[in-house]
């Protein structure tokens, strides 16, 4: 069986860009805000 990759829509990439590039996140930090994995923002 395989997994299906999950879609974010444009307006949660958006929100994790400026977490990390405009406040001054960590990836890590971001991620763990966002609650999702940190590959996702990798």
């Amino acid at each position: 069986m395989t997994k299906k990759r999950k879609n974010y829509t444009q307006e949660f990439r958006d929100s994790a860009v400026k977490l990390i590039t405009e406040q001054g996140y960590k990836i890590t930090e971001a991620a763990r805000n966002l609650g999702v994995n940190v590959s996702v923002l990798a």
